[in-house]
């Protein structure tokens, strides 16, 4: 079985999307829809713009998203998912791609997102930090056992654990971290606490987005990073959707999943390949691939 997976924010490179951009005419129908429903040409940042302004988080959500939607679209009678997952942002990007979301829906709700979250990191100094080599209960007691606002937020693959929370939470924690055993705890450039609390306001708006989005019924299942499980009910997608921003990313939990269901070879989506350097880490047996399309 064939599972399809999206990465999230930090896949960004300049040039991103240039190839479909020149190989396919559909994919310049995308692209030239995508400058109108943001308003302004995200193109040009895509495939010129310098990497800090690759990095908003208005722009690179948007970017991101069009890079593996499109990348989904062109494919065309080669894209047979038989299971989706997408990391973080790349959640909406896999429900575009399974039909769950109009492209046009899916865009709007990315921009949205961006904003928001945007938004909840002015309104609050925080950040996130890699944590390796070490338990993920370890890293939970740590988090529950520190004072201000810290927590556990992407469970990325067995060893690599991001925490999320409080810039001065977060510094304490990577003490106690590193006093644990972890062999890094590394505060990321990032410019708040995804996935975390602090991101109640972004939730709060992006879930009347969510509420006002027509959800259909998915061409198969996509594996939530709440849930961790196989999910076909809009309302229930709608409902994880909405949970996300505040709740974990389970990604090794929702890649064993999709193995025990049956998944032999994982494709990656859009740019880069961090997806399936997390795969070789959860499982080695299992198949990775790039997706790409024949030039020409």
């Amino acid at each position: 079985m064939k599972a399809y997976i999206f990465p999230g924010q930090g896949a960004q490179f300049t040039g991103m999307g240039l190839d479909l951009y020149d190989n396919s005419a559909r994919a310049r129908e995308l692209f030239n829809k995508a400058n109108d429903i943001l308003g302004f040409d995200i193109m040009k940042i895509m495939f010129e713009g310098t990497p800090e302004e690759l990095k908003e988080t208005k722009v690179t959500q948007p970017a991101i998203f069009l890079h593996s939607t499109i990348l989904a679209e062109v494919l065309g009678d080669s894209f047979q998912p038989d299971m989706v997952a997408g990391h973080s942002l790349g959640e909406i990007s896999a429900l575009v791609a399974n039909k769950t979301l109009a492209f046009e829906d899916g865009l709007q709700l990315v921009s949205k997102r961006a904003l928001a979250m945007q938004k909840a990191c002015e309104a609050q100094p925080s950040t996130m930090a890699a944590v390796l080599s070490l338990e993920d209960a370890v890293v939970e007691k740590i988090c529950a056992e520190t004072s201000g606002i810290v927590v556990a937020a992407n469970y990325n693959c067995p060893g690599q654990l991001v925490i999320s929370g409080e810039v001065e939470a977060i510094n304490l924690a990577c003490e106690a971290m590193k006093e644990a055993g972890a062999r890094r705890a590394l505060v990321l450039p990032v410019g708040g606490a995804f996935h975390s609390p602090l991101m109640e306001p972004a939730k709060e708006e992006l879930a009347a987005a969510i509420e006002n989005t027509l959800f259909s019924n998915p061409i198969c299942p996509i594996y939530q990073n709440v849930s961790t499980t196989a999910i076909t009910d809009p309302s229930e997608i709608k409902k994880n959707l909405m949970s996300q921003l505040t709740a974990p990313v389970k990604w090794t939990q929702s890649m064993q999943q999709m193995i025990t269901d049956g998944a032999t070879t994982f494709v990656e989506v859009g740019p880069g390949n961090v997806l399936q350097g997390l795969m070789r880490k959860i499982d080695r047996s299992v198949a990775t691939e790039k997706a790409a399309i024949l030039e020409g």
